[in-house]
């Protein structure tokens, strides 16, 4: 079985920066991508930003130069840096662990606010 945990979200003001921070445990063999996603409330969920196991990175358009992803592969961790944060980044950001090819893993969310 695996559990996937994001933690780091919260209300911040616009401009402002948070990290989030994405554990995965259990029982599996390699996790390939890891990535987050977001959802605002009547939106479907949309891709943030992609990491593979070695390094490559992938963004949504909408993040680019702002937010940065980064995974330590000892503690199957994946992080994301959010700076100059908008009213419109707020939503539920979701972690999806890739393992194998075929299985994925999704955590729970945390709730990023951002006030104007």
């Amino acid at each position: 079985q695996v559990q996937v945990v994001e933690s780091g979200g919260g209300l911040v003001q616009a401009g402002g920066s948070l990290r989030l921070s994405c554990a995965v445990s259990g029982s599996f063999s390699t996790i390939n991508r890891m990535g987050w996603y977001r959802q605002a409330p009547g939106k479907q969920r949309e891709l943030v930003a992609t990491i593979t196991s070695g390094g490559s990175t992938n963004y949504a358009d909408f993040v680019k130069g702002r937010f940065t992803i980064s995974r330590d592969n000892a503690r199957n961790t994946v992080y994301l840096q959010m700076n100059s944060l908008k009213p419109e980044d707020t939503g539920g950001y979701y972690c999806k662990a890739t393992v194998g090819v075929f299985l994925e893993y999704w955590g729970q969310g945390t709730q990023v606010t951002v006030s104007s």
